[in-house]
């Protein structure tokens, strides 16, 4: 039986990053025919297996260090550099502006001075909002080339991890429609972005345009951060911005402790709510505003859980199926090749191998 460890201060979080990310990011580098070893061994990262998984603390480390070997903050991905410290003049130039609109305004002029392969822009419509990010330029001769993937990953993120912060609240993406094919690493956007992704691939040597969706009313909402917060809000970033807003946190990280202590039980919705003292309902909407559900918290917190057994220990899979709550392990099976695209026996054989080398 598994038992809630709980972390003390300054201890690191269960929060993995898929290594499609790690590729994209990485991309830029590669283009300019960089070594990225030495960045990836000071970030404690390997990427001999595809289908391993990163601590975010280890992804935002490697984040700021690829910016700062290469002096850009958009990773060499671009036809000019964003150079380092951008961003924090991303931040100055957003956090004196009344509401969320006028930030995202100050916000897509900026970006068109150190940015100008991309155009941001913001529509309004029958009350909803798209927040869009178009190509001026094709980034990639391979629409899905993964370089061209993470660009527009990461400036959503970086956006939509702003516009949080400056609100002092986390906004609910309603879906978001991504200009390329669905990548391996798409089940990790639920977490990132939202349940509802959608992909629209373009045409080769066409110009794409990524569309998320929100509620219009959250433009109204007023800028709660000051100068001592962005002093705060600066120190680790932009790769600190990476761990922040994700859906697996705030409600979702109660839900997430509930659950992972309760386990190999696995309490319903209902179970959830009378343990937090609310309606399941209230915890519902709670979850939506945040981008989750119940199902996607469980799903994440057994995959996560299930790599670091199957890695770190000889457990039989057997137990490591019967631990994470599953009466069936054949449905624990099935699961897993939907998480990694192998079987558990496999990622044990070529995580344990690893470690033997």
């Amino acid at each position: 039986m598994l038992h809630r460890n709980n972390p003390g201060p300054g201890a690191r979080s269960q929060t993995t990053v898929a290594m499609g990310f790690v590729t994209g990011m990485l991309a830029g580098i590669r283009r300019r025919q960089l070594d990225p070893q030495p960045l990836l061994a000071a970030s404690e990262i390997d990427i001999a297996d595809s289908a391993s998984r990163i601590p975010i603390e280890d992804y935002a480390a490697l984040y700021n260090r690829i910016n700062h070997e290469l002096d850009d903050e958009a990773f060499g991905l671009f036809s000019q550099p964003m150079r380092c410290g951008s961003f924090e003049f991303l931040c100055r130039a957003t956090i004196a502006a009344p509401t969320l609109a006028e930030a995202l305004l100050r916000a897509s002029r900026f970006l068109r001075i150190v940015l100008p392969d991309l155009a941001v822009s913001v529509r309004r419509q029958q009350g909803r909002a798209e927040l869009v990010i178009a190509e001026r330029r094709h980034l990639a001769d391979n629409p899905d080339d993964p370089g061209r993937v993470f660009a527009f990953e990461w400036l959503l993120r970086l956006l939509h991890g702003l516009s949080c912060w400056l609100a002092g609240r986390g906004l609910a993406l309603d879906s978001v429609i991504f200009p390329y094919r669905k990548p391996a690493h798409a089940a990790d956007y639920a977490l990132i972005f939202t349940e509802d992704s959608r992909f629209a691939p373009t045409v080769p040597g066409g110009t794409g345009t990524l569309v998320a969706s929100f509620q219009a009313n959250l433009l109204e909402l007023p800028i709660r951060r000051d100068e001592a917060a962005l002093a705060t809000f600066l120190d680790g970033a932009p790769g600190k911005i990476t761990t922040l807003y994700r859906r697996d946190r705030e409600m979702v990280i109660r839900v997430r402790d509930l659950l992972r202590a309760a386990l190999p039980e696995m309490p319903s919705l209902d179970d959830i709510a009378e343990r937090l003292h609310l309606s399941p309902r209230s915890v519902h909407r709670r979850l939506e505003d945040e981008g989750s559900s119940y199902r996607a918290i469980k799903d994440a917190l057994r995959r996560d859980m299930a790599l670091a057994r199957l890695a770190k220990t000889r457990d039989p899979i057997a137990t490591v199926a019967a631990d994470l709550g599953y009466a069936d392990t054949s449905a624990f099976y099935r699961a897993f090749v939907t998480w990694t695209g192998m079987a558990p026996q496999h990622y044990r054989q070529r995580s344990l191998g690893k470690e033997a080398q």
